[in-house]
């Protein structure tokens, strides 16, 4: 495996990092096949060849999610998305209800 590929990092216009496939593998302990498996089921959504923090998080969470509960794949994102929305909701609820008084 090419060093300088497992380094790379890309900065957008955004000051967003974004980092290769070959990253996204080896700092979530698993292959580029399984990387790539992810972006097959739309699990993640890379810009090109390139994937957001949020990205390689994700498949972490997934990963941990699978190993632990035994979920499948689009069942452990399944439990994330609607943890974040649980989450986007209570601060919009909190938000709401700090207006009130």
């Amino acid at each position: 495996m090419n060093q300088g590929s497992l380094s790379r990092v890309v900065v957008t216009e955004e000051g967003d990092r974004l980092y290769t496939f070959e990253y996204a593998a080896s700092a979530t302990q698993t292959s580029i096949t399984v990387v790539e498996r992810f972006v097959a089921l739309g699990l993640i959504s890379p810009i090109g060849s390139m994937l957001r923090s949020r990205d390689v998080a994700r498949i972490s969470q997934i990963l941990r999610l699978r190993q632990d509960l035994g979920l499948n794949l689009v069942g452990a994102a399944m439990v994330i998305d609607m943890a974040q929305e649980i989450a986007q909701l209570r601060a919009q609820l909190q938000a709401y209800q700090s207006r009130q008084f």
